[in-house]
């Protein structure tokens, strides 16, 4: 009994450590900041303040938030109708079939996604792959601006987050029993009479699982707006990287962070309120 003890100690202490010295101390440091006030040089001053806070709800700042979750729910959005007929496509293939193309969803993880997005500007310029495509058949006669605006942030932010969707939707499609579908057929159901009786309520955890762990991350993947937005388009990560990097206003950047992350726990809270299994969500 005691040796249990101990190897369960002893097993979970590398966890502990990692949690406290990587994530506890440095959000505690980033919640002490966000008290703190900005000099005129960039530095802090230790004088206690509620002002970053106040102005976070400034209307600038809320314009971007409000912009951010814009983007973040349109994405979420594309991967779920991309992910549903994906996942039933699945179904009625063979297991190794099945198991190919779940493994050509996860490839894409195999490279580091902030060199895959700098590979859509090759498709996606003016002088890009479709856009030469386009023009040398006489489809269109100017080029297209597919970048460096809304539609190539949402471009980039679906290509890097829907096997986030496809998995878990996956999961909670391939549970279903095939002898309900073959019923509803049989007894004429429509596709969409099939989608919205049977498959849409049974996989309603997979759809709250990747809807969470598309929105959240979306709203804050600064790189892929600072690449395929060129800058033009803020979002709140965007708005947080530069308060550190280039206002050099810690303080801001800082109070900025903590409202983040208020906002990821109230989505979360929501989630479990109405169903979600939190532990479906960790094993994705």
């Amino acid at each position: 009994m005691k040796n249990n003890k101990l190897f369960k100690y002893l097993s979970t202490t590398p966890v502990i450590i990692y949690s406290i010295s990587l994530i506890l101390i440095p959000l505690l440091y980033i919640l002490f900041l966000s008290f703190l006030t900005n000099d005129a040089y960039g530095g802090v001053e230790y004088k206690f303040t509620l002002s970053n806070y106040l102005t976070v709800f400034d209307y600038t700042y809320l314009k971007i938030l409000f912009k951010s979750s814009l983007i973040a729910l349109i994405t979420t959005l594309i991967c779920i109708i991309i992910s549903y007929p994906f996942s039933i496509f699945l179904m009625d293939k063979s297991e190794k079939t099945r198991n190919f193309l779940i493994k050509m969803v996860m490839i894409p993880f195999l490279t580091n996604s902030l060199i895959r997005t700098y590979g859509w500007i090759v498709i996606l310029r003016k002088n890009g792959v479709i856009n030469t495509f386009l023009t040398s058949t006489n489809i269109i006669k100017n080029p297209l601006s597919l970048m460096y605006n809304s539609f190539g942030i949402i471009i980039g932010m679906v290509y890097t987050l829907l096997p986030f969707m496809i998995l878990p939707i996956y999961s909670s499609v391939s549970k279903i029993d095939r002898s309900l579908i073959e019923a509803a057929k049989d007894l004429g159901a429509s596709k969409w009479q099939v989608f919205k009786n049977i498959y849409l309520p049974l996989t309603i955890s997979g759809l709250f699982n990747g809807s969470l762990m598309v929105f959240i991350p979306a709203i804050g993947y600064f790189f892929i707006s600072d690449i395929l937005g060129g800058g033009k388009i803020m979002i709140i990560g965007n708005l947080i990287k530069n308060q550190f990097l280039t206002a050099r206003n810690w303080p801001l950047g800082s109070a900025l962070s903590i409202f983040l992350i208020i906002i990821t726990f109230i989505l979360i809270r929501i989630y479990k309120k109405i169903g979600g299994n939190m532990d479906d969500l960790g094993g994705m």
